[in-house]
Parts: structure tokens; sequence; C-alpha cells
């Protein structure tokens, strides 16, 4: 991958998780910007501890290793990069209306799920010998060739999924994707060990996310709320109006309501 620092890509036929093998990799000391790619995930995994199945060799599942210079109450925004820039890739290949449904999924503009993302790091990292920053790896699935048909998808995912090739009307090169991405990331990937870069990360997710102006359902451990996200904090955060108040969302399942449900 010339001129980024993701040169190091690794390529699998089939494995349980890329997120788990760039984590073995980080605590051996691997270094930023290994990417793994994989045809098929094995036990491939969403937030939540959801899964997610497709044809091996139809999507692109890759998984990035960084280490941010960021202090942990800003890593969320290493999901906001990602996110961000699988957005200016899938642009790249002509398909409009792609958006940001906070934190981490991607759609269409019906609110279908192209792609979703999952951040991971050491919950108890060593020290490099070298000071470097711990590691976070972040995962993601983008729906290239599968579906390839709305009959594709089993009955609970009707309408709920679509692909790249399916907006683009025809088949995606995903190495071709692959390689807009992670040249997308590059310059995501640079703004996270800035103050002015993290906020252009905020402000990009702002003009990009979906969710703002949604009537929206927050769960959260200690229980759910209902309000109207109004907008996102310059942290990343999302900020919904409810009872007559606001509240920051800095983690959380958010479900977009719809009128009469």
């Amino acid at each position: 991958m010339p001129e980024t620092r993701f040169a190091d890509i690794r390529r699998f036929e089939s494995i349980d998780s890329t997120n788990r093998y760039l984590l073995d990799e980080a605590r051996a000391g691997a270094p930023e910007g290994v990417v793994a790619v994989a045809d098929h995930q094995t036990a491939g995994r969403g937030r939540l501890g959801r899964t997610w199945e497709a044809p091996a060799g139809a999507n692109l599942l890759v998984s990035v290793l960084l280490r941010p210079a960021i202090d942990p109450g800003g890593r969320h925004l290493v999901t906001t990069a990602v996110a961000l820039a699988a957005v200016d890739a899938i642009r790249a290949t002509g398909v409009a209306g792609v958006a940001i449904k906070w934190p981490n999924d991607l759609v269409d503009a019906g609110g279908r799920k192209l792609a979703g993302v999952l951040a991971e790091s050491d919950l108890a990292p060593v020290a490099a010998a070298d000071g470097r920053p711990s590691p976070v790896v972040v995962g993601i699935g983008i729906n290239v060739n599968w579906p390839s048909a709305d009959s594709d998808l089993p009955p609970e995912l009707a309408g709920l999924a679509v692909s790249v090739s399916q907006l683009a009307g025809g088949p995606v090169d995903r190495e071709a994707l692959l390689l807009a991405f992670l040249t997308a990331l590059e310059p995501r990937t640079a703004d996270l060990g800035t103050p002015s870069g993290r906020a252009r990360l905020g402000a990009d997710l702002l003009a990009d996310c979906t969710t703002v102006g949604t009537r929206v359902r927050v769960d959260l451990p200690e229980g759910s709320f209902e309000g109207t996200a109004t907008g996102i904090s310059p942290e990343g955060h999302l900020v919904v109006a409810t009872g007559g108040a606001t509240r920051t969302v800095v983690a959380g399942d958010v479900v977009h309501v719809r009128p009469g449900s």
C-alpha cells in the first residue's frame, strides 16, 4: 500500500476473526498499520456479541491495527475514523446516499445496513518497551457483492441489509474497494493525533450521520430511554433531547424509531 502506513496486508481464505488475529499480533508487539483481510470468518462478530455470515469471497472483511496517540476517553473516535474512511471508499465507487448510523453502522438512504464497524482493545495491555501507544484493532465488514438481490436475504433481514453492488447496479471489485478504503483511512487516522484533526472527525461525523434529526431509542445497561437525536458533540458523542433536557450518549445501542412503532 504505497504512501500509507498500511503496507503489511495479511490475507486469509478463512479465519475465525480478523480482529482476534490482530489483537494477538498486537500483544506480540506488532506495529501500527498491520491489516488482516479474510474471504470468510468463522467467528466474525459485531457489537453486543452479534454475528454476521455471508458467502465466502463475497464481501470485504478487514481489520486494521492502530496505535493512536489519544487519551482513553477519545478512543471511540477510532471507530469514527474507520467508518468515515469506508464512506469515502464506497462513495468513490459512484454510490451516493451512504451515511453513518451512530455509532458504528453504514447505511444507505433507506436505512438498510451496508457495513458494521467493531473496535476492540486489549483490556490488559502490556506496555511496549519503546513506549508506543497501546493498540486498538478495528474491524469492518462491508457488504460488497452480497446480497446480490433482496431474495438472497433470510426473512429476518428482509429490507434491513443491502450491498454496494446492489446500489452500484453491478459487481464491485473488492480489491479496488480495499485500496480505496486504506487510502482514505490514512488521513483519517492522522486526524486522530491532533486536536484539530479530532475536531474535523467530529464535524465530518455530524455531516454524515443519519441518526441526527431522528427519533431514537437508546438502550443502556441501566435501562432505555427515547428522544430525538439533535447533534454530535465535539467529542463524537450523540446528543439526544428527551423530557425537556438533553443527554449525551457516550456508548449504547441506538435504534431508529419509526413513526407508529
